[in-house]
């Protein structure tokens, strides 16, 4: 037998093997579906509080790190917190974006609380963006002022798939009326549309090949379904959308150590990374821009409030959005973004956006309440 030909048998018995393999075992991703609800135990924590909060921790953040803790004053009067451990200061060096996720949280906590008869009385603590103590928060029994919580379950950043179509004027006009000072879609046709597609694609290539960035990317992956069910939180094969025998071969390889953090670090991953992007960008009806005042930790709150009642919209219109916040996060690309646009506010998230033909179920994990809620001894 010839070498080309053993080798040609070989591949085949091995892509055998994997399928045959792949057939008989768990073929899933752990995902949100797959944890159990969790249980007040002996918290002082009562089932309304524990619903809140539930619901609140559903907001989008960077890594999905969820960089927000909760400290228990008394029933119904919180500190909203911002958690160091969850920083990321290699993409996030100021944590701008970690103040945007916490003001998410906060209009999440606000939806849910008003659905069971809250008010919400918010305290900002801080006038910076690294102190731990950030938003007073009190809830107040008030009249019920129905929200739809689905909406909040069932959001999710997706970042496959996209259709071509462009967005209707009459879809356009139902995302941005709320706030069109602060929201700005730029169609795929228009010139700034083609100019932000090309700037991604590069600060993408420099953040890939930054290693600080790079390395603490590697940090959040949940390679395997042991580690995403350990810490429910960071980026895991279902949320990157790495489905099927990929996704399953990723989880094989992590759990017998042939592929982990050290695989990130390698040119292949991050050429990889830089491929995804360029594929990614081709694919939308354009961007929506969401800016704000200033950068003040008030206006980053409001912005990422504003951002998520736009997240929390989209579905009904089966339009994805995904945050794609490379250009304000690298120095280079980040600079010539705020000379070339000239928008009078600051520009606070870049989302990729277009229609879906079918919208998938949220995978993104979440760590328990008794995780992220501290309760004084």
């Amino acid at each position: 037998m010839d070498r080309k030909r053993f080798l040609g048998l070989a591949t085949g018995a091995v892509i055998l093997a994997g399928f045959t393999c792949y057939a008989l075992s768990d073929r899933s991703n752990f995902k949100r579906s797959d944890i159990r609800p969790d249980k007040a135990g002996g918290s002082p924590l009562n089932p309304d509080e524990i619903e809140i909060l539930y619901l609140a921790s559903l907001a989008p953040s960077g890594h999905n790190t969820q960089p927000w803790f909760v400290k228990y004053i008394e029933p119904y009067h919180w500190i909203i917190g911002n958690d160091k451990s969850k920083w990321l200061p290699g993409v996030d060096p100021t944590q701008r974006e970690t103040i945007l996720s916490i003001g998410a949280f906060l209009q999440n906590l606000e939806y849910a609380a008003g659905n069971l008869g809250y008010d919400c009385d918010f305290k900002l603590l801080t006038a910076t963006n690294q102190e731990e103590n950030g938003v007073e928060a009190k809830l107040i029994k008030s009249i019920v002022r129905t929200y739809d919580i689905q909406k909040i379950k069932q959001r999710r950043t997706v970042r496959l798939n996209y259709l071509s179509d462009n967005l209707k004027k009459q879809d356009v006009r139902f995302l941005t009326n709320e706030s069109p000072d602060f929201l700005h879609f730029l169609p795929k046709i228009s010139k700034e549309s083609g100019w932000i597609s090309e700037q991604t694609i590069e600060a993408n290539r420099l953040q890939s090949y930054r290693d600080p960035a790079q390395k603490e990317l590697s940090e959040w992956i949940r390679f395997s379904s042991k580690d995403a069910e350990k810490y429910r939180d960071g980026l895991t094969a279902a949320s990157m959308e790495i489905d099927g025998i990929p996704g399953w071969v990723l989880r094989r390889s992590a759990a017998r150590n042939f592929y982990g953090k050290a695989n990130v670090m390698k040119k292949g991953f991050r050429e990889q990374n830089v491929d995804t992007v360029s594929k990614q960008v081709a694919q939308s009806a354009g961007w929506i821009l969401i800016t704000g005042k200033d950068n003040s930790v008030a206006s980053l709150l409001e912005t990422g409030k504003r951002m998520q009642r736009l997240f929390l919209k989209v579905r009904e219109k089966n339009i994805a959005i995904h945050p794609m916040t490379q250009v304000l996060e690298e120095p280079a690309t980040n600079q010539k973004f705020a000379q070339s646009l000239g928008m009078s506010n600051s520009v606070q998230f870049i989302l990729r956006t277009g229609y879906l033909k079918n919208y998938p179920d949220p995978v993104s994990l979440r760590r328990p309440f008794g995780n992220f809620v501290r309760f004084s001894k």
